[in-house]
This record gives structure tokens, C-alpha cells and sequence, in this order.
């Protein structure tokens, strides 16, 4: 006696095309989504200028040599400079001094934004004859700034980094000059 089978006949069973079954758009949804971010990727490569490119890298070299001469010059003049920002009266305000006494010679100080050159602020104080100066900042944005402060004339300088307003007060000095060796 046959014994009668159960199982479908392959033709009876209905056929779907790809399209219409969920594996294969999850297997290429990751595709996609790397075309799509390396298609926006590209474009912003391509609208925004390359800020951090120099064209003239042995000029830039030769700057860094004067940099260097400058921040010895600070150190044999013993330049110490120390600020605050109040944000209520929009002023950075400090004093400067050179060997503890103080020093009334105008000066620049440059601030100078981690990621946007746009938002760097160049600064001229001109302190009194007791070193203490106050410029008017209409809003220091809240980031790591980087400070350098040198005289009117260019012939000295000091930098530091400054996370305000986590850092309320920011103090720079020249490092200490070293001995000579006879």
C-alpha cells in the first residue's frame, strides 16, 4: 500500500522575485550607507579650503627660527604676563611685568582659536605705568584657546594654551634663564 506523501511538489510552491524578500535590502543597506557617506565626505573635501596648508614652508621655517630667538628674548627680559576675562563687562583685563617690575610698553596679544581662523582675535593693550592694562572682547567663546602676547616691537614673546572660562585667570611666564657654562 503507498504511503502518501505530504510534501509539496516543488512547482506548487510560489515563486518571489528578489526584490520582494527583506534579506537582500538588509545585506546591501551597508553599501549604501558607505556610498553615502563617502559621496558627502568627498563634497565637503571639496567646498572647504585646507586651512592648515602653507604654501611657502622655508619662510615659515625661517619664523620659527625668530620665534625661538623672541622667547629667549622674554626670558632674559623676565616677562611675566597675567589676564582674566569678565564676561559681564566684556574685558580681558591683567598686567605685564618684565624682571617683577612693571613693564608700561604697549603689546599685542593674539588669541588664536583651535579650529577656526575665522574666530582668532588680535588684541593691542596698552598698559600704564603700573603694567595693568584692560581691552575691551566682546565675547570670548568658550574653548582652548591658544595665547601668545609679544612686545609692540616684535622682540619678544610668550605663549601658553588657555581652557577658558574653566581656567578663570591665565598666567604666563618667560621660562628661567639657564646658566652659562664659562
Amino acid at each position: 500500500m503507498p504511503i502518501a506523501s505530504t510534501v509539496a511538489s516543488p512547482a506548487a510552491v510560489p515563486v518571489r522575485p528578489w526584490y520582494s524578500h527583506r534579506w537582500p535590502w538588509f545585506l546591501m543597506i551597508g553599501p549604501v550607507f558607505v556610498l553615502v557617506g563617502g559621496g558627502v565626505a568627498g563634497s565637503l573635501a571639496l567646498s572647504r579650503p585646507d586651512a592648515m596648508v602653507v604654501d611657502d614652508y622655508y619662510k615659515q621655517g625661517k619664523a620659527i627660527n625668530q620665534d625661538l630667538r623672541r622667547d629667549r628674548a622674554a626670558t632674559a627680559l623676565a616677562i611675566a604676563f597675567e589676564a582674566s576675562y569678565d564676561p559681564g563687562a566684556g574685558v580681558l583685563s591683567g598686567v605685564v611685568t618684565s624682571g617683577g617690575a612693571p613693564l608700561p610698553a604697549p603689546l599685542h596679544i593674539y588669541l588664536a582659536h583651535p579650529t577656526q581662523p575665522g574666530k582668532d582675535l588680535q588684541l593691542l593693550a596698552r598698559p600704564g605705568s603700573d603694567g595693568r592694562f584692560a581691552v575691551p572682547v566682546a565675547k570670548l567663546e568658550a574653548t582652548h584657546w591658544q595665547v601668545v602676547v609679544e612686545g609692540a616691537r616684535r622682540e619678544w614673546r610668550v605663549a601658553r594654551s588657555w581652557s577658558w572660562p574653566r581656567e578663570s585667570a591665565l598666567a604666563i611666564h618667560a621660562d628661567a634663564p639657564t646658566a652659562s657654562a664659562p
